[in-house]
């Protein structure tokens, strides 16, 4: 038999700027799984969780699962949340007999109590654990990545892509170095290095930019001995906490000196192309202006409200986009989705086909991203909305929208939902009816990871920010514990050095 391996998901990526707590129920509607429920449903899909029983297999580890935990991005998960997520993990390590923990962790997790969600996590872990158990951590790319998690962690690795579709290979490798640590092959210490910017000029997109290049430095400093995985974290920047910031991870045994070197010279370059942004942000008149003279009959434009995006704690409810949009007398479009669980519930009583006039989104926080905008449309959908994916990131994976509904307002078809996900899969949209490749014009709510998707139906994507909670405007943000100075909230700053 081979060893035997402790594992555990607990995810939440935590935007401090939002007003609603992550509890458990937010982390039921995502999914919120024991360990052979979490093996049946996520065990052959594209998760970090497939990736460990590919390598437990080969190896003929005996590999015990006991919690699948994740929840929309959102606001401080609660103190009540946290603890019962981490018992499972807690009681199982204290049980003792395991030759290595595995965790799949975010990295932005900020709780009620703790700043360092994951620190925490690895903190307790520690105080039941040998000091020198290998402990190997998954991790987004988008982490804020602290000094305790690298000191209480000997592996950590993200992923090394945005939009995120080597979730699986991740997985893999992390588990493929955990099996060496745990063999006596290699003794890995994971080194930091970290710089003053709320997060990367592009929030480390690879599909395009700077971060092409930095990947192919980190690939090719791998190939040096002593060197396992080397980890670019663009960071995520609407957390107002004290080790905000993109970060340089060095997962290796070598010379320390060289491989704090080598994570110092790809943070430099962050640094360095700090004002070297990719995306354009359109104001909403002018992305309607666009689409108004856009034709249809070939492939679609593509509009990305990228500063509502659920995937990022933006409560998703921002009409502005909407509102310009039909302003314009823009039609043959889709928008989507609109988070507004109390239109979505009472759209579930008018007939299909039937008219309804209501208020839509803008009421949480009507000062980021328009207040509630009032309609008159063609209920064309209503329902449950169960989405099982078939895109290169969701791929067989369901996820829940709650009650929804889908209303033919003027030329637009606009999906209604109660449950917070971001648009990052077609099926999204054509599981209410709603074929994106057949529209003129496609307006959702996304950063980037819209793109895997839906960049091969586009004709042309471009980006808009409404000025919802997740705006490049970082000025309207109420920061008050991040250090000072940073960037871009401190523009002039010429200095990486404290």
């Amino acid at each position: 038999m081979g060893f035997n391996i402790l594992s555990a998901e607990i995810s939440h990526e935590t935007n401090t700027f939002n007003i609603r707590p992550t509890d458990l129920q937010a982390f039921r509607d995502r999914y919120l799984l024991d360990g052979p429920a979490a093996i049946g449903a996520k065990g052959d899909k594209n998760t970090e969780l497939a990736g460990l029983l590919d390598v437990g297999r080969a190896h003929d580890w005996d590999v015990t699962h006991v919690i699948s935990a994740a929840a929309g991005p959102g606001g401080r998960v609660t103190r009540e949340a946290f603890e019962t997520l981490l018992a499972p993990l807690l009681k199982a390590a204290s049980q003792g007999g395991w030759d290595g923990v595995f965790l799949i962790l975010h990295g932005a997790m900020v709780t009620e109590d703790h700043d360092d969600g994951e620190g925490e996590i690895l903190r307790r872990l520690r105080a039941v654990v040998d000091a020198d158990l290998p402990v190997a951590v998954t991790l987004d790319p988008h982490a804020n990545v602290t000094a305790a998690m690298c000191e209480l962690a000997q592996i950590l690795v993200s992923f090394t892509t945005y939009p995120h579709v080597d979730i699986r290979a991740t997985g893999r490798r992390t588990a493929e170095l955990l099996h060496r640590t745990m063999t006596g092959d290699i003794r890995p210490r994971t080194h930091r290095a970290h710089r003053p910017m709320l997060e990367e000029a592009n929030g480390g997109r690879t599909d395009i930019g700077p971060m092409i290049d930095r990947h192919a430095m980190a690939r090719a400093f791998e190939a040096r001995k002593g060197v396992y995985a080397i980890s670019i974290n663009a960071a995520f920047p609407c957390a107002d906490i004290t080790e905000v910031g993109p970060t340089v991870l060095v997962t290796g045994s070598g010379e320390t000196g060289l491989l704090t070197e080598m994570a110092d010279e790809l943070a430099d370059d962050i640094w360095a192309r700090r004002r070297e942004a990719l995306n354009h942000y359109l104001t909403p008149s002018e992305a309607a202006a666009i689409a108004r003279e856009w034709r249809p009959g070939g492939s679609p434009l593509v509009i990305a409200d990228y500063a509502d995006n659920p995937g990022s704690g933006a409560y998703g409810d921002a009409p502005a986009l909407l509102e310009a949009l039909l302003e314009a007398g823009v039609e043959d479009a889709c928008f989507g989705p609109l988070i507004d669980a109390e239109a979505a519930t009472m759209l579930q009583d008018t007939p299909l086909g039937g008219e309804a006039t209501l208020t839509l989104g803008g009421k949480t926080a009507p000062d980021f991203g328009g207040r509630p905008l009032e309609v008159t449309g063609t209920l064309k959908w209503r329902g449950e909305g169960r989405v099982v994916g078939d895109g290169p990131i969701l791929g067989g994976q369901e996820r829940s929208f709650g009650k929804t509904a889908v209303l033919r307002v003027a030329g637009i078809d606009v999906l209604i939902v109660s449950i917070a996900h971001q648009m990052l899969d077609l099926q999204q949209f054509r599981a209410f009816g709603i074929d994106p490749a057949s529209k003129a014009v496609v307006a959702l709510k996304s950063m980037q990871h819209f793109r895997a998707a839906f960049a091969p139906i586009a004709g042309r994507i471009i980006v808009c920010d409404t000025g919802a909670l997740c705006t490049t405007w970082y000025d309207r943000l109420p920061y008050a514990k991040v250090p000072r100075p940073i960037f871009p909230l401190d523009i002039d700053m010429v200095s990486a050095a404290p």
